[in-house]
């Protein structure tokens, strides 16, 4: 990142001086913390790393180091040499007595930073918004920004601008997140406690990311606190945590160990004294180690599973894992780098067993192996370039499926798919002039859908209807069975009006090479994960954004912003009515395929400093799809497509101690598809659609309100003395209206009394998932 004030000072021998930034109370290193002289006009920002390079004429400097919830620390800096400067920001309550801190902020960052179509969500932040049953959760919190919306309560993911929640690249300490979701979709599998940082690009994706056509979502997790010990947990309604953090070798090396366990099941049987088995667990474990001031390691892990069973005899579970090892190291003062190897898996199992001669087994997983070289090599103070490298092998389970019938052994499994993704990528993020700042890239990508497999080749008949297998081909390990390959172009600029307004404008390409099978409600466990395949080609996304950005007050107490989206792709992925996505051997013939648009107008307006703060956001936008064969071929809107989308979030500090917060949450009723065709047999009304029309007809509104109040414990005890734990209660309530928003709608044969005279009616019926006003209370601490 390039912050540029005004003007340059230029002079005939230039150093660098460089570091990392990190939290003086526990070692932690900064994203985005900024690093700005004055004298010099210019500045610069930390990496996800927390790492900063700056290089300057020779001279003398007072160069201020800032970050949001910190102090800011001015270094007087002699300036004759290339030097290394590792800062410690205290927060705003603490002093250090070695430097001058100065209780300043700077504002017009929004106006100032390049990036655009990227939200940054402060952890605190997120610890406000009231929750469902008060858990706070960082995907259900990410629905409160313009351009991201939810399908409904109890749908697992989120969308971004028109994209399905497969188009969303998740990731957890870099590793892909293949299914963000506990309990069906009604709390994320990342751990608040253990999150340090969450970035969401919807639009300007940076070169380094590929995969996905709509949105990444990049969750970085806490490094471990290398000053002191220390435990935080809390207690809710639906699950409890706990946290452990501390150094192994106190400033040199650090862990991190978080948990959750729900108890759902426990406390069902407890009263009802029947089995219930629906709980979910998981574990996430960070460490790292400081080789020298050159080089640093990482290992993350992940585990998390759900359990869904009301008996022996009927299981479901699903889960992910993922390990990542990270190596930081400052080869010059100008060269960072970061090389990864990522492994990440996500499955599910089915199980029933009616006698021992009827069992039924269902396995499937997809897994991927990843290496990632990336670099940062930084020019200048106002010109960086990075660059790299990633390879990733797929491996895809769709159906590993044995049981008993009548006693005889079944196996109704399908053949593995194996897949290798490679991309090279470079970007350069140049500040031409003071007001002038432009940051392109480019992307390579290349894919082959590998063997050992077997290629199907259908027959192409009339279009919306089942495809049949004309031949079919083997292929041995290692050969390539399809590829393709595709340039990804990306593009930014800002031209800055002055300190406090801009203009940025973006373009970027994606491409994406596996596709998320789904043609339910809302994603679920049980979605497929497939390649491209000699049948399936990859998508391909061009999006086009346009905004106009302002910092209101020198203080920065506002920032605005107006954006406009123009998306268009090629090979979205829709079915045939009846498509059959499960144990499908076929599944490519009730796959269609065809062009997507989304377009929209993102308004938002945040409120950042005193009592009150908070933000308005509000979404206007069209997601549409044109696929032969459905819809007569016209283009008919995504199951996701939500034209207006409101949220209103404040937040009011009444004292140190109490404060209040609430949200409101607008959005046009989602698309849906009736029944338009009927079957009546012996008896029984079956309606059905033909693919004449698709999501014509929208469900009804949904809207809700929701309030919570935190009271904090008193942070001193008796005569002053501050308390070494720190604890407070959140009350909440959601859905505060009781409103019965509508999640899905169905059709069955009426029960009314049917004559000779009267034809058998179908009744529409609504599934609302919450329905009434769902009170809470949680316990949260830290020692």
């Amino acid at each position: 990142m390039v912050l540029t004030l005004s003007g340059g000072a230029f002079g005939q021998a230039r150093y660098t001086i460089s570091g990392t930034v990190k939290d003086s109370t526990n070692g932690e290193t900064l994203i985005g913390a900024s690093i700005l002289s004055k004298e010099a006009k210019t500045g610069t920002a930390t990496n996800s790393y927390g790492f900063y390079s700056i290089t300057l004429p020779v001279g003398q400097y007072r160069i201020e180091f800032t970050s949001v919830g910190y102090s800011t620390i001015v270094k007087n800096i002699d300036l004759k040499a290339n030097l290394q400067i590792d800062v410690d920001l205290p927060s705003k309550v603490q002093s250090l007595q070695e430097v001058k801190i100065v209780d300043k902020s700077v504002g017009g960052a929004n106006a100032r930073n390049i990036e655009m179509s990227v939200n940054r969500l402060d952890i605190k932040t997120i610890q406000k918004l009231p929750a469902l049953l008060g858990e706070v959760d960082i995907v259900k919190s990410l629905q409160f920004l313009p351009g991201v919306s939810q399908v409904g309560e109890g749908s697992s993911g989120f969308n971004v601008r028109g994209g399905s929640v497969g188009q969303n690249l998740v990731l957890l300490d870099e590793a892909p997140v293949y299914n963000s979701s506990h309990m069906l979709g009604f709390f994320s599998v990342f751990n608040p406690d253990a999150v340090k940082d969450v970035k969401l690009y919807k639009g300007a994706i940076p070169s380094q990311f590929g995969g996905r056509t709509s949105a990444v979502l990049d969750v970085r997790l806490k490094e471990g606190n290398m000053k002191k010990t220390e435990v935080e947990g809390g207690v809710g309604f639906i699950f409890s945590r706990l946290s452990v953090q501390g150094p192994l070798v106190k400033d040199k090396s650090s862990f991190l160990i978080a948990a959750r366990r729900s108890y759902i099941d426990a406390v069902a049987s407890a009263v009802t004294g029947d089995k219930f088995g629906l709980n979910f667990y998981d574990v996430t474990l960070k460490s790292n180690y400081i080789i020298n001031d050159k080089n640093r390691v990482y290992l993350s892990g992940f585990l998390g599973r759900d359990n869904f069973g009301l008996s022996d005899d009927a299981k479901f579970n699903w889960g992910n894992k993922s390990a990542t090892l990270r190596w930081n190291s400052l080869i010059t003062n100008k060269l960072f780098s970061n090389v990864s190897a990522i492994f990440s898996e996500y499955n599910y199992n089915l199980a029933f067993n009616q006698d021992a001669n009827n069992q039924y087994a269902w396995h499937s997983s997809i897994a991927n192996y990843v290496i990632k070289p990336d670099f940062s090599y930084f020019i200048s103070a106002r010109s960086e370039i990075k660059f790299g490298f990633e390879g990733s092998y797929y491996r895809f389970n769709p159906s590993n499926t044995k049981g008993i019938t009548n006693g005889e052994p079944v196996d109704n499994s399908l053949e593995r798919k194996y897949a290798l993704e490679m991309a090279a990528y470079a970007s350069h993020q140049w500040q031409v002039t003071p007001r002038l700042e432009i940051q392109y890239g480019f992307r390579f990508s290349r894919f082959n859908y590998l063997g050992p497999g077997t290629a199907a080749t259908y027959n192409d008949t009339i279009p919306g209807k089942r495809r049949t297998v004309v031949r079919e081909k083997h292929y041995e390990r290692g050969q390539t069975i399809a590829s393709y390959q595709n340039p990804e172009p990306r593009f930014s600029l800002k031209f800055g009006i002055d300190d406090q307004k801009s203009v940025k404008a973006s373009y970027s390409r994606t491409a994406q090479y596996v596709q998320f099978i789904s043609n339910t409600t809302a994603s679920n466990p049980l979605n497929v994960w497939t390649p491209s395949t000699n049948n399936l080609k990859p998508t391909v996304a061009d999006q086009y954004t346009l905004g106009y950005f302002m910092t209101i007050g020198t203080t920065g107490m506002y920032e605005a912003s107006v954006e406009t989206f123009y998306k268009k792709s090629v090979n979205e992925v829709d079915y045939i009515n009846g498509a059959e996505l499960l144990s499908n051997k076929y599944l490519e013939g009730d796959l269609l395929s065809g062009k997507g648009r989304a377009y929209g107008l993102e308004l938002y307006l945040q409120k950042k400093k005193g009592d009150l703060t908070g933000w308005v956001s509000y979404t206007l936008s069209r997601s549409e799809l044109k696929i032969e064969g459905i819809n007569k071929g016209n283009w008919y809107a995504a199951r996701f497509d939500q034209t207006h989308n409101l949220k209103v979030v404040g937040s009011y500090t009444i004292n140190p101690q109490w404060s209040a917060t609430a949200d409101f949450v607008y959005t046009t009723g989602t698309p849906t598809t009736y029944p338009n065709q009927r079957i009546v047999s012996q008896g029984y009304l079956i309606p059905y659609n033909s693919n004449e029309s698709r999501n014509d007809i929208r469900v009804s509104s949904y809207h809700r309100l929701d309030l919570s109040i935190r009271m904090e414990g008193n942070p001193l005890r008796r005569n002053g003395v501050p308390r070494k734990n720190r604890d407070y209660w959140v009350f909440s309530i959601y859905n505060v209206y009781g409103r019965k928003n509508t999640f899905s709608e169905y059709f069955l044969q009426s029960t009314q009394r049917v004559t000779a005279n009267t034809p058998l009616q179908a009744d529409a019926h609504r599934v609302a998932i919450i329905g009434t006003m769902v009170p809470s209370v949680s316990y949260n601490f830290k020692f």
